[in-house]
């Protein structure tokens, strides 16, 4: 009777000890449609390469189309708060908590081709920005260009009075600067503006022709100008993260890179296609600036990259100095 009794607390403890090692699931909240090209380029590879890489014992659960809440500029807040464990965003909807993030996204100091490499050789000049919710992945965008309704862009002069959608509160400035009237929008809201009238114009890149359907409501677009990017980035609960192994958050970290690296392959890719699509649409037409004509904007825009890296202090200068093209 005791042998039978030995064996059987034997089998408890291995049954208690299997349910400790149990799989760990972070939720990932996902804003973006499940259709988006990032699901397929970027968070699915992510998912399974965290899963692979710690043997199952820690996978991630997407969560697509705003599940865990809707709506972009919330999904930082969402990361902090628990509701999810991971989340995409971009940095510039929290601009007040990633000034030095955002200073990469500033005219001249990042080019489209390897943008995110240069990010992640210097990471270490970021890191104190992201103690709250720690970083994941981090990418830069294809550059910005303007989507406009009815008036077309082939000068400076034309952007006067225009009310144009910006992503962030640099890109704000920049389109200020160059004489428009800013107007702070989340993504999801940049059709029906523009489809109405409440703005002439957006301040977006060339995904958003097929993303968000702006070649429905746009027939314009212009580039050729140095403008902005939009950095995404994916950020953790810093309770989840904390509660992973070593060997565990090395994994989530190497999947974090190459889910950056993915993310900017992706985004330039739909968005040279996204530019082809709406040059091929009946009505409308791409404006590619000539040097001669870019000029203009480029001088303002040389001027407000220093400005913002001045006022945002010594850390600002070093990054850009790390980071700006050559």
């Amino acid at each position: 009777m005791r042998k039978m009794t030995a064996i059987a607390g034997a089998f408890l403890s291995l049954g208690l000890g299997m349910t400790a090692a149990k799989a760990e699931t972070l939720k990932f909240a996902n804003f973006m449609a499940p259709t988006h090209p990032y699901v397929a380029s970027t968070f699915e590879p992510f998912a399974k390469a965290v899963e692979e890489a710690t043997k199952g014992e820690v996978k991630v659960q997407l969560y697509n189309g705003g599940e865990l809440g809707a709506g972009p500029a919330e999904q930082y807040a969402r990361a902090v708060d628990g509701v999810a464990d991971l989340s995409i965003s971009l940095p510039g909807y929290t601009a007040s908590n990633f000034p030095l993030t955002l200073v990469t996204e500033l005219p001249g100091v990042l080019a489209e081709a390897d943008g995110t490499d240069k990010l992640w050789n210097h990471l270490d000049l970021l890191k104190s920005e992201y103690k709250r919710t720690p970083l994941v992945a981090l990418w830069s965008s294809a550059e910005n260009i303007l989507y406009s309704a009815k008036k077309p862009i082939r000068a400076i002069d034309d952007v006067k009075g225009m009310k144009i959608r910006v992503p962030s509160r640099n890109s704000g400035l920049l389109v200020e600067a160059w004489g428009g009237t800013p107007v702070s929008m989340p993504v999801s809201e940049v059709y029906n503006a523009l489809q109405t009238g409440v703005i002439d114009a957006a301040m977006i890149d060339g995904t958003a022709t097929k993303a968000f359907k702006l070649g429905e409501v746009a027939n314009y677009v212009t580039l050729g100008m140095k403008t902005t990017n939009s950095p995404f980035f994916i950020v953790m609960n810093r309770d989840a993260w904390q509660g992973l192994t070593d060997e565990q958050k090395a994994a989530v970290e190497a999947a974090g890179k190459q889910a950056s690296l993915n993310g900017q392959q992706s985004q330039l890719k739909v968005a040279a296609s996204g530019i082809e699509a709406i040059a091929a649409m009946p009505g409308k037409e791409v404006i590619r600036l000539t040097p001669e004509q870019a000029a203009p904007f480029d001088a303002i825009a040389a001027e407000v990259t220093a400005k913002i890296v001045a006022e945002t202090g010594a850390e600002a200068k070093a990054l850009v100095d790390a980071l700006a093209v050559k």
